[in-house]
């Protein structure tokens, strides 16, 4: 049935070529069976091809006997048809995978190097041969004959063919307005092409319905539209009529023939502007109804905001949230939601990295829709359109209060635990020092009560009483530093600063190691919670220094400023890696972080085996005590 119905077309087209043979000169303006063939091959498989192309040659190869063409002319023509059919299915079939669709700049020059140029060229110098004229004349008709054909008939037919069925959901409203376009093309073209006289210009017959073609009906419109055009302009040069009629016909041929190419080519190209630029607004769309179907089904508070930094969207779950509806949250609305006491600082942070263009993230207070305020952890991230460049930022907020409480409590329970430590610290440092420190002070006196003259004691006694009394004058030592190490009166009574040198010196002498202290501008009174941590992590710090360093010296620096106290302990030793001592059994780090999260500070380290340690702990000074006059 295929190839019964190709051998039929492939005869009417022959059959409607032959009327418009421009005679006596025997020339094509336009030759539709190649294109035509060229179509049916690109819309079937490639692997019945020969026998379609026998049956449609077989059909050219009869109607040329029946009009009486010589042999070797109709050999020549099939060798032509052969090549150019070929080239332009091959040819198109491989570069576009299937069917050539015209809906891109891209596209329609692709199919304009194969169909349009490579295709009619090579059949050219073939078909040019079948006439008796002069080659390059006949050369030239031949090459644009084909080349008209398949820029006008090939891209109307495929668009009928595979928009077909797009074509039978349209309304009546479209079927009316191709229907008009079509009817008034045909009127107004038949006085400008077909009646005796000129009446209308061309131009202004033309270019109205193919700029009307291009931006409503696409590639396949224009295409349409000049195929109309073409049969009135060559029907008038068969009849004798119209602006291309001249005392010699054949040398009017190829400029219609370059009229209607160069009048079809703009227009298409404008055509395959238009659908690309659609094709981008539909695919836009579709893009962002899948963001907004997606976004509103996400469990996260979602928004967008334009280059001009007003939001332009909220999801459904903000909406949902806030208890507001989209236009009163649309521009800067969202922001009466905010805490005042975080208002001014989401702004800053919004507007400040919205100008520089850079990821943000910022925690402030939302109003829900009864009245609570709730924690939100927001992130924006900048958007940016397929050329780079800049279009606004798009945002996730996560409702963060129940960790927010978390950990407040866990906090809460960490300075209890910290405080329940130091109360300890507090007790066994008072039993210490006023007990055994001072139980021990006595037993030394006791001992040296023995050295005196009025006892006549052997002299190895008085040497074993004299030892004792050393070695007990040593354990009261001990246990003095152990009660200033445990707590530190001088902290209490005298500030950071003294403490801290009284610390590594008793800490210098005791461990035997040398400590290079350096205290600048250091608040007169801190703080008591802000003293004690400070205190207490210089003395883990030390320690640790000692125990794996493997050094004798270090660098302590404890430094003020208007904002904040800092704290730096150094040495240049073993080094260790912080995530492998984090994941040990030891609490020490764990320690200095809880105690420093309580006063709001921070805790850096910077070490890496066999070159060092650096343990820095930051501050924040406040705007009470913390801020009194600076000690040396």
């Amino acid at each position: 049935m295929l190839v019964g119905l190709v051998a039929t077309m492939s005869y009417v087209a022959a059959r409607l070529g032959g009327t418009v043979v421009i005679r006596p000169q025997e020339d094509w303006p336009l030759w539709p069976g190649n294109v035509l063939l060229a179509c049916v091959l690109l819309l079937v498989p490639r692997r019945i091809w020969p026998v379609l192309v026998a049956a449609a040659f077989a059909m050219f190869v009869l109607y040329n006997v029946q009009s009486g063409m010589p042999v070797r002319s109709i050999i020549v023509l099939l060798l032509s048809d052969a090549v150019e059919v070929l080239t332009a299915a091959l040819g198109l079939s491989y570069s576009f995978a299937g069917v050539p669709q015209l809906n891109s700049v891209k596209a329609l020059a692709k199919y304009s190097l194969f169909a349009v140029i490579l295709a009619p060229f090579a059949g050219a110098f073939f078909g040019a041969l079948a006439t008796h004229g002069e080659y390059w004349t006949s050369w030239r008709i031949s090459f644009l004959s084909e080349a008209l054909g398949f820029l006008t008939l090939m891209p109307a037919i495929l668009g009928w063919v595979t928009e077909g069925p797009s074509w039978m959901r349209q309304t009546l409203s479209r079927y009316l307005e191709a229907f008009g376009m079509l009817a008034g093309l045909t009127v107004l073209g038949y006085f400008s092409f077909v009646s005796p006289s000129t009446v209308i210009a061309p131009a202004l017959t033309i270019v109205p319905f193919l700029l009307w073609s291009a931006l409503r009906f696409g590639s396949t419109g224009v295409s349409s539209i000049m195929i109309a055009v073409a049969f009135l302009a060559i029907w008038g040069v068969v009849h004798g009529h119209g602006p291309f009629i001249g005392p010699e016909l054949i040398h009017h041929v190829p400029s219609m023939q370059l009229y209607l190419l160069f009048t079809a080519a703009p227009f298409m190209v404008l055509a395959a502007i238009v659908q690309e630029q659609k094709q981008t607004e539909r695919s836009f769309r579709e893009s962002e109804q899948r963001f907004r179907l997606l976004a509103d089904n996400a469990p996260a508070l979602i928004w967008m905001a334009d280059a001009d930094k007003l939001c332009s969207y909220f999801n459904k779950s903000w909406l949902d949230f806030t208890g507001r509806s989209l236009d009163s949250e649309l521009g800067n609305g969202w922001s009466e939601g905010v805490h005042p006491d975080d208002l001014q600082r989401c702004m800053s942070t919004y507007i400040q990295t919205f100008d520089r263009r850079e990821e943000f993230r910022m925690e402030y207070r939302l109003r829900r829709h009864d009245g609570e305020y709730r924690w939100i952890i927001d992130i924006g991230v900048p958007r940016h359109n397929q050329d780079h460049s800049f279009m606004g930022y798009i945002g996730i907020g996560i409702d963060v209060t129940e960790r927010k409480r978390a950990e407040e409590v866990l906090a809460s329970v960490s300075r209890k635990l910290i405080d329940a430590q130091d109360q300890e610290r507090a007790r066994i440092a008072r039993e210490l020092h006023d007990d055994i420190g001072q139980r021990l002070a006595m037993l030394t006196n006791e001992l040296a009560q023995f050295q005196q003259p009025s006892f006549d004691l052997p002299s190895e006694v008085r040497s074993r009483i004299r030892e004792l009394q050393t070695e007990t004058s040593a354990i009261a030592a001990g246990v003095q530093s152990l009660s200033h190490e445990l707590h530190s009166s001088r902290l209490e009574l005298l500030g950071i600063a003294v403490a801290t040198r009284g610390f590594c010196r008793e800490f210098g002498e005791k461990q035997n190691v040398q400590i290079d202290l350096q205290v600048q501008d250091v608040p007169n009174r801190l703080s008591a919670d802000v003293s004690l941590c400070l205190f207490r992590v210089l003395q883990e710090a030390l320690h640790n220094s000692v125990k794996h360093s493997g050094v004798r010296h270090f660098d302590v620096r404890l430094c003020g400023t208007s904002d904040e106290i800092l704290l730096t302990i150094s040495d240049f030793g073993a080094g260790f890696d912080r995530e492998a001592a984090k994941a040990s059994q030891g609490i020490g780090l764990i320690s200095m972080e809880e105690r420093l999260k309580l006063v709001k500070g921070t805790l850096l380290i910077d070490s890496k085996p066999r070159r060092g340690t650096t343990v820095c702990a930051r501050v924040p000074l406040g705007s009470g005590n913390d801020r009194m006059h600076a000690a040396g």
